[in-house]
């Protein structure tokens, strides 16, 4: 197998790039400078080697522990669950959010053979246990999927007699959504989510 089968074999691998993709992609590594192709190769080595989990949270880092929980101006009384460590980076683009996180490294899927022993949950729970009680809620963030939705319920099961408040994030129509375009599911979402107007 040449070069070029082995490496558009590889890029295909990466989700959301097919076989044509692929192939479009080492075509454009091949027509560049090498300078540029031995860059990104070294870039690709150096993250295979210095970027590791967070010790505590899961999250990407360089260090033992990520930015977020080392900084000490964190509210450490949230912890905001995600599935994927770069839904950690959608969150905090918000600024919105000055707590903790935690990254599951996926959904609960049976059919794909992901059970709780395959996430990131035992971290999860030690963490509220070992807090004593300095963690009053836990935010699950997962996707609307029905296995998003799935884990929720699941972790909500487990956490919620370990103490702090389990909430999920407000499901609904988007800001500028027109609800001719919406589906059913969103509109249901949105009208049990419903609030108090405030003036």
């Amino acid at each position: 197998m040449s070069v070029i089968d082995q490496l558009t074999g590889e890029l295909s691998r990466l989700p959301g790039i097919g076989p044509k993709t692929a192939l479009r992609l080492v075509h454009y590594l091949m027509k560049g400078s090498k300078g540029d192709t031995r860059r990104l190769s070294r870039t690709i080595a150096q993250l295979a080697e210095r970027i590791r989990p967070c010790r505590v949270c899961g999250n990407f880092s360089e260090d033992e522990l990520c930015q977020v929980c080392s900084d000490p101006r964190r509210d450490r009384s949230t912890i905001c669950v995600v599935e994927e460590a770069y839904e950690v980076g959608s969150i905090e683009r918000t600024g919105q959010y000055r707590g903790l996180f935690h990254v599951l490294g996926g959904r609960l899927s049976p059919l794909d053979g992901v059970g709780p022993a395959e996430l990131n949950m035992d971290g999860l729970l030690e963490r509220v246990q070992r807090s004593s009680g300095e963690i009053g809620e836990v935010i699950l963030a997962t996707n609307a999927s029905v296995e998003g939705e799935a884990t929720a319920v699941y972790l909500e099961h487990e956490i919620r007699p370990l103490g702090p408040r389990v909430t999920r994030l407000a499901r609904g129509i988007p800001v500028g959504g027109d609800l001719e375009y919406i589906d059913g599911n969103t509109i249901a979402q949105a009208l049990a989510g419903r609030r108090e107007m405030e003036s």
